[in-house]
């Protein structure tokens, strides 16, 4: 399989080797290597050239010796395959094997270097022809001289391994910047020249035969992440499991149109769930694998509370993201409708905009400024800072306190107090009615009622089946600033200190870039639904963490 650091490299930058081989004319097992010959392609540029005979172990025929002009003495006379197959191997290492008809010349090659009991180097393949099929599909004859010939290159000599090479080597910087426009890595360009009905050989969802099926015996019974690829080493699918070889080994039962492609496997283990569920989603964000363009959405119930603080007079709101740039996000809880009626407890505790993003102009009060519960901006007579007093005074119940709820509650009391003072007993009355409704509410509320990004914590995210085993995240901002496997004290106390110092200056909101938000959801969702997760708050001087 070629080297995902060779497919990943971008096509502009990447060397080719054209080549070209002869043979003695005979089929299959009997095919013997007579001549090979490349020329380095890079930049767009023919460079170094090379070209060597092979001996044959029978003798050549007269009409293959008229053909190509190499004649038994000749053959008689060269190197063993054995001599000139470790050169070769060693030129095509790091590169793209490029020929006319390449599938021939790749199978040639790859039954000498077996027969000659050496590793096939496995480079990635580009033909020729193909070439031509996509991009210069108004040329019907696609034989060397003649594809050459209309792309207006001089042919000299034929039939002989160099001079096929430098014309294949010279039909090849004429239409790659053709490819070079429609592919942006080695890989991709692999793919755009991968014929149309390549994959197709079986239906979707039919059953693979267990002999034809990926080898998983290698994959460990621990978390972690696997990436299936196709037989060019391109990615198909990346998935993730508490237990990687059940796991994969579930896709062969129910089989979809990516299986039938797969051909390798490989994998990288965490030492959690959470690990392998924030290494898959980077893995799929970078790699693109279309097995997974139709992922599932979320379903878990959770949502935020959030409030963008970049809108005129922003307003609270309940969404299954957390927002993106500045802004304050609560959560997550479970329960959208738990969530929504909270909202509308704080809007009317603190006098916060009822309606939506939107603030048309009223020439009188909605129902709730009317009723006392709204501040009526969109009047367009109020004072922007008193409206952002008032919605700093909530928004700070859940970014300066751990506990939320339990500020909120607090706060509720005071009101209820300084009613009572004033003799407002009415109010009193209500606001001790409004006391019980939130307590009740936030009990039905899952996960804890805090800014996403108040504070820094340590998260010791334990392996399923080992408690002495762990990944540790550190959590800054509400964004993964660092991860990995739990690592002694010295370094995990090292690795605490630099995340602290990388923490954003202290402010109501937090910054949280647009790409990282499905990330923040997923370390927010999975620590509200473990508990039994160990988190450990960090201060400005980080405490000392025990490695047990």
């Amino acid at each position: 399989m070629p080297s995902p650091q060779l497919l990943a490299q971008p096509l502009a930058s990447a060397e080719f080797l054209a080549l070209d081989t002869e043979t003695n004319g005979l089929a299959r097992e009997r095919c013997e290597l007579t001549e090979v010959g490349a020329v380095l392609v890079g930049g767009g540029e023919l460079h170094d050239r090379w070209a060597s005979l092979v001996g044959v172990s029978e003798p050549l025929g007269r009409g293959i010796q008229r053909f190509t002009g190499i004649t038994q003495e000749m053959v008689d006379h060269a190197p063993p395959p054995e001599a000139v197959l470790p050169e070769l191997a060693a030129r095509l290492r790091g590169r793209v094997l490029v020929a006319h008809n390449a599938a021939f010349d790749a199978r040639v090659l790859r039954q000498a270097f077996a027969r000659a009991a050496l590793d096939w180097p496995d480079p990635p393949v580009i033909c020729t022809v193909a070439l031509a099929r996509r991009f210069a599909p108004l040329q019907r004859r696609r034989g060397l001289a003649s594809l050459a010939d209309a792309l207006g290159i001089d042919v000299g000599a034929v039939h002989r391994a160099l001079p096929d090479a430098e014309t294949c080597a010279r039909v090849l910087c004429a239409l790659l910047p053709r490819l070079c426009a429609a592919a942006f890595t080695v890989g991709e360009a692999l793919a755009v020249l991968r014929p149309k009905n390549a994959g197709r050989r079986r239906l979707p969802g039919a059953k693979r035969p267990r002999d034809q099926r990926p080898d998983l015996s290698k994959l460990p019974k621990d978390p972690g992440v696997y990436i299936f690829r196709d037989a060019d080493g391109r990615p198909l699918y990346v998935g993730k499991s508490v237990c990687l070889r059940v796991r994969a080994r579930a896709h062969f039962t129910t089989p979809v149109a990516w299986t039938g492609q797969a051909e390798h496997v490989d994998y990288q283990p965490t030492e959690s769930e959470l690990g392998a569920l924030v290494l898959e989603n980077r893995l799929i964000k970078r790699l693109l694998p279309p097995g997974n363009v139709n992922l599932k959405k979320h379903a878990d119930g959770f949502v935020y509370l959030r409030c963008r603080l970049d809108i005129p007079y922003p307003i609270l709101e309940v969404a299954r993201e957390p927002a993106a740039g500045n802004a304050v996000c609560v959560g997550p809880v479970r329960g959208r409708a738990a969530a929504a009626e909270l909202v509308e407890q704080l809007n009317s505790l603190f006098g916060l905009r009822h309606c939506g993003r939107g603030l048309a102009k009223r020439p009188w009060p909605s129902a709730y400024g009317q009723m006392g519960r709204c501040l009526s901006p969109c009047l367009g007579d109020l004072d922007p800072n008193v409206y952002r007093e008032r919605l700093d005074e909530a928004l700070r119940l859940f970014v300066a306190e751990p506990d939320g709820a339990g500020a909120l509650l607090a706060h509720v009391e005071r009101q209820i107090r300084a009613a009572s003072e004033a003799q407002a007993y009415e109010r009193a009355a209500w606001l001790q009615r409004r006391r019980n409704r939130l307590e009740s509410l936030l009990a039905r509320l899952g996960g804890a009622l805090r800014a996403a990004h108040a504070g820094a914590r340590l998260v010791l995210a334990a392996h399923p089946s080992d408690p002495e085993r762990a990944d540790a995240f550190w959590i800054v901002g509400g964004r993964v600033v660092d991860w990995g496997p739990k690592p002694a004290q010295a370094e995990l106390d090292a690795r605490t200190g630099a995340a602290l110092r990388a923490a954003p200056a202290p402010g109501l909101g937090g910054w949280l870039p647009a790409e990282e938000l499905d990330e923040a959801r997923i370390v927010g969702a999975w620590l509200a639904s473990h508990d039994e997760a160990r988190v450990i708050e960090l201060e400005a001087a980080p405490p000392l963490v025990s490695a047990a």
